[in-house]
């Protein structure tokens, strides 16, 4: 077998059409678009290039026919914020064969020990978690968009290969129609009879409003997790700007007590939906396909990529509320295409948020796992921390 680095445009598709030919029998594969694994390998694309490092391998075997694939980086800013000096492993895909695995593995591991690290965590992405993170273990169904996918035998090849489980990932489901438990409908009614609640849905007009409100509650929520944060105004200003072609704006919630932000519920049509015809390629005609696939109402999936209520309101029945003020609109309007529900994942490191979307009637419907590796085999492994 022989290892290749990419380090040519030709290499580099090779790169992406070693992913496309192996799940080319599989009917749950959903090709992702090109330009968004382009785009993590390009400093002009992707700003943690500017400091970190990256590098792509294929993997051939005797008669040069790609076998494999995997990246490894480092992300300067999160590599060193604790102890133990961690880098990235990601975009694997391999043969049924551990001792291609392992020579991918292998590669990662000395590149990333050369540059002062002691462990690697993967599959991840260079960037954020809402993309390319953790390894699908249970619930192989077609993956949403920028969600990882591959077949059951990879959990084996890094299982023996030493890579224990970190945190596991749950993407959590419902159907639009099905309503809230009893208890949880009484609670949401109890809150709804304080007029000191309001919600309401985004009105794009009125964007930057919207932004702020996202960025308030997120920052109360979220900025105490590991690795995570506080979110800036050029942030919440850039992620809300990207969002905007395909916001619909009847599922993009917020709540708000004494008119102050205290949750939303951030929904967009899912777009593997709609990806699926396009076969990975958004030039003239892949978009022309992804508006008239649009169009027909072919996204009958809503994704929930965040969902979150500000700590001094949870446990009170704000999440119910708005659930079922939004379904006041989502379920009786017969132009709304949507019958499914699935959720951004959820660590297992957050019971509280797991406890917050099971309330709701969320159940568990995919499962990934992100993987650790400690250089230093004789090192105590640890999971991460349970936030409190």
């Amino acid at each position: 077998m022989k290892l290749i680095e990419v380090n040519t445009p030709e290499l580099a598709r090779e790169f992406l059409m070693m992913q496309v030919q192996l799940y080319k029998k599989d009917p749950n594969y959903i090709r992702p678009l090109d330009k968004d694994i382009d785009n993590v390998f390009d400093p002009k694309k992707n700003k943690l290039l500017r400091n970190g490092e990256a590098i792509r391998w294929i993997l051939h075997d005797e008669k040069g026919k790609t076998i494999g694939r995997v990246a490894a980086f480092i992300n300067k800013k999160t590599a060193r914020a604790t102890s133990q000096p961690t880098g990235g492993m990601g975009f694997f895909d391999c043969i049924d064969n551990q001792e291609a695995a392992n020579i991918l593995f292998d590669a990662c591991r000395d590149w990333l020990q050369e540059r002062g690290m002691e462990a690697m965590d993967g599959p991840i992405n260079l960037g954020d978690r809402d993309k390319w993170w953790g390894l699908l273990i249970d619930g192989f169904h077609a993956p949403t968009y920028g969600m990882h996918y591959n077949y059951p035998y990879y959990q084996k090849l890094l299982e023996n290969y030493g890579f224990q489980v970190y945190f596991n990932q749950y993407t959590y489901y419902r159907k639009v129609d099905d309503p809230l438990p009893q208890k949880y409908h009484e609670k949401a009614m109890r809150i709804l009879s304080d007029p000191g609640y309001t919600f309401q849905h985004m009105d794009k007009k009125d964007l930057k409003k919207y932004t702020e409100d996202f960025r308030t509650v997120y920052n109360k929520g979220w900025a105490k997790h590991e690795g995570v944060k506080a979110m800036s105004e050029a942030q919440a200003t850039t992620i809300m700007h990207t969002l905007k072609p395909v916001i619909d704006e009847r599922i993009m919630w917020f709540a708000y007590y004494n008119e102050e932000p205290i949750g939303f519920f951030i929904a967009i049509p899912e777009l593997n939906g709609l990806f699926k015809y396009v076969n990975g390629n958004m030039n003239l005609w892949g978009k022309l396909k992804f508006a008239f696939h649009r169009w027909r109402g072919a996204c009958t999936t809503m994704y929930g990529i965040v969902f979150g209520i500000t700590p001094e309101q949870q446990a009170k029945g704000v999440e119910a509320a708005m659930i079922v003020e939004a379904g006041k609109i989502i379920q009786s309007n017969p132009s709304m295409p949507y019958e499914d529900l699935q959720m951004n994942w959820i660590g297992d490191f957050n019971p509280k948020m797991m406890h917050l979307v099971e309330q709701i009637g969320g159940r568990i419907y995919k499962t990934h796992a992100t993987f650790r590796y400690l250089f230093d085999r004789t090192k105590e492994f640890k999971r991460m921390p349970i936030i409190r």
